[in-house]
């Protein structure tokens, strides 16, 4: 090669360097290059089979990993179906309890709050205290009116027993009188006899009148004298009249008795006190309030709390009294409670609603219906505090407890 040539060769050189060749004809020189005859493809034919190879040892790698996976699904489905097949759960659960309402029997105003909200109370500690001088006033008043009856009472029953004696010897006394009349009678009815059977020379006309006016003035006194027996002979009915009188002040002695009982009670009723244990909730009241009997002021939540689940009818055909409950509490999900179906609504929640349906009329559609289970705790843990009306998740083993 001359060297006019080289030069050439090495300027041909640095252009292909600076200057990039256009897609399509490094694309047209290498399918030339494919084109022509006695190519060598080993190099490619060596790296598929390299790669077919490489397959092959990992296939049977596959088939064991997805074996296991179908297997693992297999055993936890199985497994799965093992442990709650007799299993019966609901999220329609809450906490329930008592909750006692507080309200006073009397009126009046409030002179001191004794408890704070959501505080806990003891039986008969005092809550309220609304002013009693209303109401010692009226225990005075029926005081002094039970003393009344009371004197009143005693001095008819010692009238009575004065009655007992005086009636009968009234009667014997009227008895005499008539007596003593008839004896009268008989001797002016002599006198008279007398002065008429004797000639009018032995007597005058003034004698006969006089024995005439005493025969008259006797027969009177008979009369009335006979009056006075009939008027004293009822003496049972007048010894009765005089016992009804007693009895009537007994009872005004009684009713007064009462009033003052009443009064009594009404004062006592200006402290009010709890009931039982329980925690104060939905205060309605403060220091000055008028209040009214029968006005809700407090309302006391009991400690005993229990879970309230309502199943479907189609979950209670193996459930039964004293079967074992896991309890779950949205509240607290980290504890673990147990628990035991303490009983079964005898009817559904629908039927105790305050309108129930009436499936005798119109169109019926089925429903299914839900029935009230009461599940008691077994142990409760002392530092936690159920509310009424968390939400819980009871699972009921059918296969645990009485048949």
């Amino acid at each position: 090669m001359t060297e006019s040539e080289t030069e050439h060769a090495r300027a041909g050189h640095d252009t292909s360097k600076t200057e990039p060749q256009p897609a399509a004809e490094s694309g047209d020189k290498i399918a030339a290059a494919d084109d022509q005859p006695g190519a060598d493809r080993s190099g490619d034919t060596s790296g598929q089979r390299a790669e077919e190879e490489t397959r092959k040892k990992r296939r049977p790698l596959i088939i064991t990993i997805g074996l296991v996976i179908v297997v693992l699904l297999i055993a936890s489905g199985l497994y799965y179906w093992l442990t709650t097949r007799n299993l019966e759960s609901t999220d329609d659960a809450y906490t329930d309890g008592r909750a006692i309402t507080i309200a006073p029997q009397i009126s009046g105003i409030v002179l001191s709050l004794d408890v704070n909200d959501n505080a806990f109370v003891k039986k008969d500690q005092l809550l309220i205290h609304i002013d009693p001088r209303q109401y010692v006033n009226d225990r005075d008043q029926a005081e002094g009116a039970l003393a009344t009856a009371k004197s009143q009472y005693e001095g008819q029953r010692f009238a009575a027993e004065v009655a007992r004696k005086n009636f009968p010897a009234q009667l014997q006394q009227a008895q005499a009188q008539v007596a003593n009349a008839k004896a009268n009678l008989a001797k002016a009815q002599a006198d008279y006899d007398r002065q008429r059977s004797l000639p009018k020379a032995a007597t005058s006309q003034q004698d006969v009148d006089a024995a005439t006016a005493a025969l008259k003035q006797a027969e009177a006194q008979v009369e009335l004298a006979d009056a006075q027996v009939t008027e004293n002979s009822p003496v049972p009915q007048r010894i009765g009249e005089t016992d009804a009188q007693v009895g009537q002040l007994q009872g005004q002695v009684e009713q007064a008795q009462a009033r003052l009982d009443q009064a009594n009670l009404n004062l006592s009723w200006t402290l009010v006190k709890a009931p039982q244990d329980g925690w104060i909730t939905k205060r309605n009241v403060e220091a000055g309030n008028y209040v009214t009997a029968g006005q809700q002021i407090f309302s006391i939540v009991a400690p005993e709390v229990w879970i309230t689940a309502n199943f479907k009818e189609s979950q209670l055909a193996d459930m039964r009294k004293g079967q074992k409950v896991k309890i779950t509490i949205d509240a607290y999900p980290s504890l673990d409670l147990r628990g035991h179906v303490d009983s079964i609504q005898l009817g559904s929640g629908s039927k105790f609603t305050a309108f129930p349906p009436e499936n005798a009329t119109g169109n019926f559609v089925k429903v299914v219906q839900r029935v009230p289970v009461k599940i008691v705790f077994d142990v409760l843990p002392a530092p936690y505090v159920l509310s009424l009306g968390m939400s819980v998740i009871p699972r009921v083993d059918l296969a645990g407890g009485p048949p």
